[in-house]
């Protein structure tokens, strides 16, 4: 089987054989394009197609059964990866079983597998994903502008915010984090020029978020913002958490790197809100669940549900 995990720092592609040691590896720092027609299959295919090819002849598969392809942004970006990469993938490598998986879902069962839950994706941006196996359920994962509440770039963004508020003067600032912004972007009044024509906005506020975390033990502003992103992040798990039965739930992404100064305030939020739904560590990451799901489609048994934009199962024409 294939495996493929397409996102905003390049291409992570497997390639298995039935036997568990039949297992290779490669990968691309080269994001797929993006344009009018959404994700761009024919890019994605000119990066994929050597990739398969050197993986084939390094591990000895000599057909491929199953391929999945969790891509960052299909639920709004993926018209035309679902109407042309089954045909494209039938003709380069005889594949018919296909299936293109939202990189939430493929982060969902890298962390919890093929069982109910909810799964807090955090990095740079935020989303939640949920289910009770009969269909998924998600909550945020709307941008920087519009939400991804609690993510790095909305810890970065008010960061920089109370660093502001010290620097003028007002209420709510932090000269511990105005030190930290100085630091890092140089004099505050030249901030915006700097920041707004950046078409990385969202990864240039991220990158002030470690600099929240390491004045959190000190700074209480730092604290409480850490502490208002657990709150998000627990009530977008609480959305998509299915309320019966025994569900778990689990957080993976870089955010988390930032260890106990927000792992701790999370925690507690998920025990209040879900406490029917205890946080067990993730067990891999969305490369793990492209192959979960590769695994499963190839033998037949997969059984998480189905879903037009999250999770498409389909053949070529």
């Amino acid at each position: 089987m294939l495996a493929v995990d397409s996102g905003g720092s390049g291409l992570r592609v497997v390639v298995k054989g039935l036997a568990p040691a039949v297992h290779a590896q490669r990968e691309s720092r080269e994001p797929v394009r993006t344009g009018a027609r959404g994700i761009d299959p024919g890019h994605l295919m000119a990066q994929l197609a050597p990739m398969v090819r050197e993986l084939t002849a390094e591990t000895g598969v000599t057909a491929l059964s199953a391929a999945v392809v969790g891509a960052a942004g299909l639920a709004s970006l993926g018209d035309a990866l679902r109407a042309e990469l089954p045909g494209a993938l039938e003709r380069e490598f005889g594949i018919r079983r296909v299936a293109l998986v939202a990189d939430a879902v493929t982060a969902y069962v890298g962390a919890l597998g093929p069982r109910p839950g909810a799964v807090v994706a955090a990095g740079t941006g935020l989303i939640a994903v949920g289910t009770d196996l009969a269909r998924w359920r998600r909550a945020d994962g709307w941008g920087h502008l519009l939400g991804d509440c609690g993510s790095g770039a909305w810890i970065g963004r008010a960061g920089l915010e109370a660093a502001l508020r010290a620097h003028d003067g007002r209420p709510g600032g932090s000269v511990g984090l105005l030190a930290r912004a100085t630091e890092v972007f140089g004099p505050m009044p030249g901030l915006p020029g700097r920041l707004y024509p950046r078409p990385d906005r969202p990864a240039v506020l991220a990158s002030f978020a470690p600099q929240v975390a390491d004045c959190a033990d000190a700074d209480p502003v730092a604290a409480d913002i850490l502490r208002a992103a657990a709150r998000h992040m627990a009530e977008s798990a609480a959305a998509v958490c299915p309320a019966t039965g025994e569900p778990r739930v689990a957080v993976t992404g870089g955010l988390f790197k930032m260890g106990d100064a927000l792992l701790v305030p999370l925690k507690e939020e998920l025990a209040r809100r879900l406490p029917h739904a205890p946080l067990v560590p993730s067990a891999g990451d969305p490369l793990a669940g492209a192959v979960r799901i590769a695994d499963d489609l190839a033998a037949g048994v997969l059984t998480l549900p189905s879903d037009e934009t999250m999770l498409c199962v389909t053949s070529p024409v």
